[in-house]
């Protein structure tokens, strides 16, 4: 099948790129990125050069694009609404990587991007793009919603007990820390190397743009606080609960329970009962979980690690295509992580 790639020059467009070169069915037959058009793949990323060779990055329009099997959107938000209008029903399958098409109410983009959504009657056509919650609006759709990274983390770790009804939906704490590669190739004072390196900040006080979709994908109203971490990858995302008054006398091993019988046929989820570390997912499309509950306090404790930029962002959305496809859900993505 023929990819395009929109933003390919970015960190989640080259991951895509290189996930697509060991995909078995995905040929990658245009990387567009307006900033880097003109310069060969590999000399941007040599880690790329290997497979793509000479191929060149394009500046990269809707009409360039039509009549592709599978676009994929890595652009910041705000740039792909143009491209999904141009393109819906112009591409057998469409998966945006930005934040342009993840919420359901288009007053939210207004609060929490401070703009009107440009294309707001579209948004119900999209399918939110994270298979082990959401897989059966993936079956039969060609537009994908694909999650940000802090709210894959955090659903994935909170949504099975939500559902379960054994924590309460009002009043989570989501505290979560994200390698530097999370705000891209930008270049920012708080990311450069002398500002991020040997230091830990929080940011985004409780006006994080992250929150609705979290709140969206849990079911649970949260206090959100994100953290820049001194490393290139990772997500871990640390959560709390109170437990619900009708859950009984629920112990750790009731809410192991709880996650282990959500995740039993997940490809790319593993509980366990150690605590998860980002550098064990690191470059795989893998999300690692634990839960507690702690009976002197009264919290449930939920963690849960990820490569930000494979199951948070490209992987995800590989994944998420496949299934739309009707591919095998695993073609392309690795499940075991680089250490050390």
């Amino acid at each position: 099948m023929k990819v395009g790639i929109v933003g390919a020059s970015g960190y989640t467009g080259a991951e895509l790129l290189r996930l697509c070169a060991s995909h078995p069915g995905l040929d990658v037959a245009l990387a567009g990125a307006d900033t880097q058009a003109g310069q060969e793949v590999g000399e941007l990323y040599p880690s790329l050069a290997a497979v793509y060779g000479d191929m060149r990055f394009v500046a990269a329009e809707p009409a360039d694009l039509a009549g592709l099997d599978v676009v994929f959107l890595a652009l910041p938000h705000g740039a792909s609404e143009r491209y999904v209008v141009a393109l819906d029903g112009r591409v057998r399958l469409l998966v945006d990587l930005s934040a342009d098409f993840r919420l359901r109410d288009p007053a939210l983009y207004r609060k929490w991007y401070g703009r009107e959504h440009g294309a707001p009657e579209l948004l119900a056509k999209f399918a939110y793009g994270l298979p082990e919650l959401f897989y059966d609006g993936l079956t039969d759709t060609g537009l994908i919603a694909s999650p940000g990274c802090y709210p894959t983390a955090a659903a994935l770790a909170l949504a099975p007990l939500v559902r379960a009804g054994v924590i309460e939906a009002e009043g989570v704490v989501v505290d979560a820390a994200s390698g530097v590669s999370g705000a891209g190739r930008g270049l920012a004072s708080s990311t450069q190397f002398a500002a991020a390196d040997e230091n830990f900040t929080a940011y985004g006080l409780l006006n994080h743009r992250h929150t609705p979709e979290i709140e969206q994908a849990t079911g649970a109203t949260v206090l959100f606080t994100p953290h820049l971490a001194p490393m290139s990858r990772g997500i871990l995302a640390t959560c709390y609960a109170r437990p619900a008054r009708t859950a009984g006398d629920m112990d750790t091993s009731g809410a192991m329970e709880v996650l282990r019988e959500t995740y039993r046929d997940s490809t790319f989820v593993v509980v366990a009962d150690t605590p998860p570390s980002t550098k064990a997912t690191m470059g795989s499309n893998c999300a690692h979980l634990t839960v507690r509950v702690d009976d002197r306090t009264g919290w449930v404790l939920v963690l849960c690690a990820i490569d930000n930029l494979v199951k948070g962002a490209s992987g995800q959305a590989v994944q998420a295509a496949n299934i739309a496809l009707g591919l095998e859900e695993a073609a392309g993505l690795p499940m075991t992580g680089i250490y050390p």
